[in-house]
């Protein structure tokens, strides 16, 4: 009998030992990041994920794909890295972000640039380090866990809408699509809003039809113009809630008045509110709350290339955006971090990291003046993270590098240019982009002709991974966001 007792008694206590070990190891080794990968559509956040996993993976097999992190990891002429995996699948909620097909498309025979993402999806990847410490190092390696989410560009540009009403919205987006140069993409838009008055009874087929004029305004802007802050994010890229009721809404002219019963006027209103309740509960509040770094992709040189509105449309998106992320949303502007429940306060983000993208398409003295300009075009938002204490950093960057730097003969003078093969093409071509200003441009620059920016061919990869993928800049973007973790 009392050989049981004292049997169970050390069960007990070896059990509460492991169980206090676990705590221990937990606390001293465990690091979980979600990682957010923030842009507009089109700057290349999923090739940019694509290219981050592959090339950790290379340089947890030896590989140094990375060198800024390599050199990070060096410790008395070795590296404290110790592996790198893609975590599985477990019974997460989130669709699976498809690593092994984006890279097939990639290293094809006739390789393709990843396709415009089309809904959410996450994927996650364990570092294990050793630490630098002596000391530390007795307690086993350090982990850390980075959570990366993939989603439409389009759905960021619902942030600022969620702190806004019906009536403030539709002015707003009323008295930009009757300015130039949107006026003429609107103009049957603008037509349709003459024949009908906000008392009018709520007619479905009208407000269909006023839905789709609306919708096709905003995606020609988006196609003619270049412009990236186009609202309602999921009017472009609808994801699952595809044609859903509640979405068959659109600006409204008004006079202050409360719209009467059973008018147009009150259900656009109506559908409005239930669209911003959908995408608050649905992707800022259950997604992006937990976030605490940050990587903002800006696609500068499009922004340039298509013309003085694009660009600053550009500049509004991302100063608008850097706000919402730092300052929280609807809901969580009422409330003091300090009243929430525990685990429900918004954690603070750590590090940004603004990165104009696809800056492959110009030699070395371009990235330069490049990332410049970019520190000028976000330097309002940059402020506003600065003073959350948040530490930022500003990158030109290539996820994947088409291109090789050469010189060429351009309007008789020797200048730096990239070399690239365009899709279908066998040879490399020659491309200079223009001048790119180091500063925000004056008026005089958009009087010169728009340059093309061309999409060049990928460039070839190893489809085993081994080799990783060649990149510009990528190492000292993940330096600057989840270096201080290794």
């Amino acid at each position: 009998m009392a050989s049981g007792i004292t049997g169970t008694l050390w069960s007990g206590l070896w059990d509460l030992a492991g169980g206090a070990t676990a705590t221990l190891d937990a606390a001293l080794n465990e690091h979980r990041i979600r990682l957010a990968i923030t842009g507009l559509s089109r700057s290349g956040k999923t090739a940019f994920i694509t290219s981050l996993l592959q090339n950790l993976v290379a340089l947890g097999a030896g590989r140094d794909t990375l060198p800024a992190l390599s050199r990070r990891l060096e410790q008395n002429g070795r590296t404290r890295l110790r592996g790198v995996t893609l975590l599985p699948t477990g019974a997460e909620t989130i669709p699976y972000f498809d690593f092994s097909e984006k890279l097939a498309r990639l290293a094809a025979e006739q390789p393709e640039w990843p396709a415009p993402t089309a809904d959410l999806s996450q994927i996650s990847v364990s570092l294990v380090v050793e630490h630098q410490a002596a000391l530390r190092q007795w307690f086993g390696y350090r982990r850390v866990r980075l959570d990366i989410l993939d989603y439409p560009g389009e759905w960021l540009l619902d942030l600022p809408l969620l702190n806004q009403d019906f009536a403030t919205w539709s002015a707003d987006t009323l008295a930009a699509l009757a300015t130039p140069p949107r006026q003429p993409h609107a103009a049957a838009f603008l037509a349709f809003l003459r024949g009908i008055a906000p008392a009018d009874a709520a007619d479905g087929a009208v407000i269909r039809r006023g839905h789709r004029l609306y919708v096709d305004a905003i995606k020609a802007c988006r196609q003619e113009l270049g412009l990236r802050y186009l609202q309602p994010g999921r009017f472009l890229a609808p994801g699952p809630w595809g044609d859903a009721p509640f979405m068959w809404f659109f600006p409204l002219p008004g006079d202050g008045a409360a719209p009467p019963p059973g008018s147009i006027a009150l259900l656009l209103r109506e559908r409005f509110d239930t669209y911003k309740r959908e995408v608050r509960a649905g992707f800022f509040d259950t997604h992006f709350r937990a976030f605490n770094r940050q990587v903002m992709l800006v696609d500068v040189l499009d922004a340039l290339h298509a013309g003085r509105a694009a660009f600053e449309d550009t500049a509004r998106a991302v100063h608008d955006l850097a706000a919402g992320l730092r300052d929280g949303w609807g809901f969580w502007n009422s409330l003091a971090a300090a009243a929430l429940p525990a685990g429900l306060a918004p954690r603070p983000v750590e590090r940004v990291a603004f990165v104009a993208t696809k800056a492959d398409r110009v030699p070395l003295p371009d990235r330069v003046r490049l990332q410049s300009l970019l520190r000028a075009l976000a330097a309002p938002a940059a402020q506003s993270w600065e003073q959350a204490r948040a530490a930022v950093s500003y990158h030109a960057a290539a996820s994947i590098s088409a291109t090789q730097d050469a010189t060429a003969m351009v309007d008789g003078r020797r200048m730096d240019v990239v070399e690239g093969r365009l899709p279908g093409e066998d040879r490399v071509r020659p491309f200079y982009a223009g001048e790119i200003p180091d500063n925000m441009p004056p008026p005089g620059y958009w009087t010169a002709p728009y340059f093309a920016m061309p999409v060049f061919q990928p460039p070839l990869i190893d489809p085993s991974g081994i080799s990783g993928i060649r990149h510009l800049g990528l190492d000292a973007v993940l330096d600057a966001v989840i270096g201080d973790l290794l």
